[in-house]
């Protein structure tokens, strides 16, 4: 484009106009398109270049009816009209047209290969391939992004395949078919590996991760994720060597620049020797000035420093009160199963089979609530660090609450207690979908726990708001006071203790609920009535807030 546009380079304005568009500053390119579009003298290819450059504008700055308006009046003769037909096909991509981004993809996508101008046709059908993928067409979009791979592999294109194979992952995924899926996410991994892209490495790892929990490998998830954490590590220092030479550039001109100003305050102190006392007393008054502005500026960044503190101390209280909290529900967990080993120990020599088989399901609970609170406290400490995997996508509520579910049923019949999922199968929403499950986890958990042998729980939603949908986990249990009630529900660091002496819990898992229900854009709110069951209402939003990747 630098060398198409050669022959206006005597024109001031569209001159002016392609500086800025190159340098992405594009509220200028609209300031200068719009007076050179303002000449009279205008050829067509000038006019098309200007609109070219406004459609580009408009679009990052997210303006798209303005983009459209003025892509469409560039004429099929530009050298670059290619490059419309995929920003037009962008543009309806993003607004989630996809069967007309299908439309503009395909135009581009039947020219010969030399004829697109520096533009890839794998990307193009790939993109054809996405919005078949989105139209739930998964045959059609496979197809795409098999011809793509092919390319690819062909021309040893490391980076495409890497992206392409997450898209085939990623379509696969969605039809759960996992044992289709994950291949390609392996092969992803591989290839990232080779190649010197630590983004890359970070977001194969990271889908290797998720991919490796949903199968419940535990151990190679953590590996996963331990890679995660190294790349993350990475990244945040090559930006940290960046801000850190940016600071030392700055400093650098500060100091020049202190130099110039001592330099300028010298000169005037002499001129006001050689003028008399009017400069001197105006030299005084400027620094009398700054005195007084600089104590400001120190009691301003002490009342900062003393307001930190204060919150590191409540930090520190709070990590102090976990460890506490946590370390003793630990050791009493230890502590009672190592008491049942040993009566496990003395029926096993007796053969008092009934005795063993309570002493069994004594030691299956312990260990689970053990489980259950090192789990908690791993992703509370993920949730602190902003180390978790977190994205917002729309998903089949009901497949979410019965996979969860599943994982209960064990602990259900144990306690003889009846569980419904009423959850309508049309049920969507938005939200990020590992920490639902946890949500959903810990919610089930608590009702479980706090419900007598032959009580019942249903999960139930309802439909009331435009903007959100209520789930609700209602038990017929213990019930709480108000006052338990309204400690949960408040806003605070704190942990919150069980009224019921029976049943031991930290009230971190509630914390990591309401922390995680607020991060995906939700609303929390408790009904309960000691002795007449609870209901945890948790709101999710139908759709992605505006501003929202």
């Amino acid at each position: 484009m630098e060398s198409a546009t050669e022959k206006f380079k005597d024109i001031p304005d569209f001159h002016k106009a392609k500086k800025f568009f190159i340098t992405h500053q594009w509220d200028s390119t609209l300031v200068y398109t719009a007076k050179q579009l303002i000449v009279d003298k205008n050829t067509e290819e000038l006019k098309n270049y200007c609109h070219f450059f406004r459609g580009i504008s408009f679009r990052n700055k997210d303006i798209l009816s303005e983009a459209k308006e003025e892509l469409f009046k560039v004429s099929k003769d530009f050298t670059f009209y290619n490059n419309v037909k995929i920003m037009l096909g962008g543009i309806a991509f993003g607004q989630e047209k996809f069967r007309k981004a299908i439309q503009y993809y395909k135009v581009i996508d039947s020219i010969e290969t030399n004829d697109l101008k520096g533009l890839k046709k794998t990307n193009i059908e790939e993109n054809i391939g996405s919005c078949y993928l989105h139209l739930k067409q998964y045959n059609i979009a496979n197809t795409y992004f098999q011809r793509s791979i092919s390319v690819h592999e062909k021309n040893k294109d490391t980076l495409e395949l890497i992206g392409t194979y997450g898209n085939i992952a990623g379509f696969y995924y969605d039809q759960y078919l996992d044992d289709e899926a994950i291949p390609y996410y392996e092969k992803a991994y591989a290839l990232a590996q080779k190649i010197d892209d630590d983004t890359k490495k970070l977001e194969t790892a990271n889908n290797m991760a998720v991919v490796e929990t949903n199968r419940k490998n535990f151990q190679k998830a953590l590996a996963y994720t331990n890679e995660v954490v190294k790349y993350k590590d990475i990244l945040n220092d090559r930006d940290r060597n960046w801000a850190i030479a940016k600071l030392e550039k700055e400093l650098a001109v500060n100091k020049k620049q202190e130099e110039v100003n001592a330099l300028a305050i010298e000169n005037k102190l002499k001129q006001a020797e050689r003028n008399g006392f009017i400069y001197l007393a105006v030299i005084l008054f400027l620094i009398l000035a700054a005195v007084v502005y600089f104590f400001k500026e120190k009691v301003k960044t002490n009342k900062i420093i003393v307001a930190q503190k204060e919150d590191l101390d409540e930090l520190n209280a709070m990590k102090d009160k976990l460890f506490s909290v946590v370390s003793h529900d630990l050791r009493s967990s230890v502590h009672a199963l190592k008491t049942s080993n040993t009566e496990l120990s003395e029926n096993l020599e007796a053969q008092n089979l009934d005795a063993l088989d309570d002493l069994l399901h004594t030691n299956s609970a312990i260990v689970n609530g053990a489980y259950n609170l090192l789990d908690n406290l791993l992703h509370w400490a993920l949730l602190q660090t902003e180390q978790s995997y977190f994205e917002m996508e729309n998903m089949h509520l009901f497949f979410i609450v019965e996979q969860t579910a599943y994982n209960y049923k064990p602990l259900l019949l144990d306690k003889k207690i009846q569980f419904e999922n009423k959850v309508s199968k049309d049920t969507m929403i938005v939200a990020d979908q590992e920490s639902l499950k946890i949500i959903l986890r810990n919610l089930l958990d608590n009702a479980i726990k706090f419900s007598n042998p032959n009580d019942t729980i249903t999960i139930y939603t309802q439909n009331n708001s435009e903007t959100y949908c209520d789930l609700i986990i209602e038990d017929t249990g213990l019930g709480m006071s108000e006052t338990t009630r309204l400690q949960l529900l408040k806003d605070s660091v704190t942990l919150a203790k069980k009224e019921n002496k029976h049943i031991i819990g930290t009230g971190l898992g509630m914390q990591l609920c309401k922390s995680m229900i607020q991060k995906n854009k939700g609303k929390f709110t408790i009904e309960s009535e000691l002795g007449k069951g609870t209901k945890m209402i948790v709101s999710l939003r139908k759709n992605l807030p505006d501003g929202s990747d």
